[in-house]
């Protein structure tokens, strides 16, 4: 099949649904398919070659205590219709299918039979607000949506709010052969500290405010402990250093952006992998790289989350903005070596069934079926003429 991935996102910037439709294409890719990825691009994406199509330059836009890196120009419609005319797709995969512009432009102007996977899970959607004009456009085009997908119950019930329908639960997948307990921990963590490692956007709702707050309740006790912080983020980074200097922290690293390559030797070198996000996560693709990695973990209980773990299996869950129970969920994992090996190997194993080798059959099966359900429609219609 001749497959396009459709990103609303800034394709040069890390983020989860980037990173997914990265995993994807590698893996349809390898599976025979010939796919494309369109998206936006603040700077040349290189790593794709050929296979990356850059289509508007985002700009960033406040979403959901996030920001979404979006273009938002209405003069993309030219540059979708020679792509889709040139390259002839056979299915069109559009991810988060209502963000602007991109996705509500290519699935506006697509005859190709269309999927749509949804990420979401929290806050106001920007549609929430449209006039009655702009939801009945929404509902028109969610009407050529020929298969829909949520990435977990918590994504389904969100979107389900707004868009009732038929949907498949098809969850973020891991590679397990990149994350896995063999790569080497990196040499300047591996001096006999016990390193709690954080992975994730420096955002209030990611929760490095409650686990700096943790920390600085352990280290008294600990004094063994570092705190690892890896993820992209300048202004709340230069307020948790400053935070961090006037509490008189020590052994807390900032690491900032990190290569997918280097990854899973952040993980190797943690003794306990830490999140604490605070709410609005669909899923949690770092619990599953802490799991591939045989590292125990810690995270919040949140709806996203705790559809990832299972308390007292996997992982331990705590209360999210709960700095005193995060703060004895770690004390508990760094002081019982049994509890650890416990949550490290129930983890590899669930990580083992959210491969991207499993998840990507099953999105093919999806697609097979999205297209012959197309296919059944224009008969139908034109029988009817």
């Amino acid at each position: 099949m001749k497959i396009a991935l459709v990103s609303p996102y800034d394709f040069a910037y890390p983020g989860g649904v980037v990173n997914h439709i990265s995993c994807l294409e590698h893996h349809l890719t390898r599976m025979g398919h010939e796919v494309k990825i369109i998206a936006p691009a603040s700077r040349s994406v290189v790593d794709f070659g050929e296979r990356f199509i850059p289509v508007g330059k985002p700009r960033s836009l406040p979403a959901s205590g996030s920001v979404a890196r979006i273009t938002i120009s209405p003069w993309i419609a030219t540059k979708v219709k020679q792509i889709l005319e040139r390259e002839h797709f056979d299915i069109i995969h559009l991810h988060e299918p209502f963000m602007p512009m991109l996705c509500t432009t290519v699935l506006r102007l697509t005859e190709t039979p269309a999927v749509g996977t949804f990420h979401a899970s929290g806050g106001k959607p920007w549609y929430n607000i449209c006039t009655p004009v702009g939801k009945f456009f929404l509902k028109k085009w969610y009407r050529k949506l020929d298969a829909k997908i949520a990435v977990s119950p918590p994504a389904l019930g969100y979107i389900s709010k707004y868009f009732p329908g038929e949907y498949t639960i098809l969850p973020n997948g891991i590679d397990t052969n990149h994350f896995h307990p063999d790569v080497a921990p990196l040499d300047e963590f591996n001096d006999g500290k016990l390193n709690i490692l954080f992975v994730g956007r420096l955002e209030k709702r990611k929760g490095v405010d409650y686990l700096l707050d943790a920390y600085r309740m352990l280290k008294p006790d600990f004094p063994n402990t570092r705190l690892i912080i890896v993820g992209p983020g300048v202004r709340l980074r230069h307020k948790y250093e400053k935070r961090v200097a006037k509490n008189r922290l020590t052994d807390v690293v900032f690491r900032g952006y990190v290569s997918f390559d280097d990854l899973p030797r952040y993980y190797k070198s943690a003794t306990v992998v830490c999140a604490p996000a605070t709410g609005w996560e669909s899923f949690g693709i770092v619990l599953l790289e802490a799991m591939a990695t045989n590292k125990p973990l810690v995270a919040s209980n949140i709806e996203g989350y705790a559809t990832v773990v299972s308390d007292g299996e996997d992982g331990l869950l705590v209360p999210p903005r709960n700095s005193v129970k995060l703060a004895e969920a770690l004390r508990r994992v760094l002081t019982d070596p049994a509890l650890q090996q416990k949550l490290a190997a129930h983890g590899r194993e669930k990580a083992l069934r959210y491969d991207w080798n499993n998840i990507t059959h099953r999105l093919v099966e999806v697609y097979q079926k999205a297209v012959l359900q197309k296919s059944a429609t224009h008969k139908d219609t034109r029988i009817q003429k």
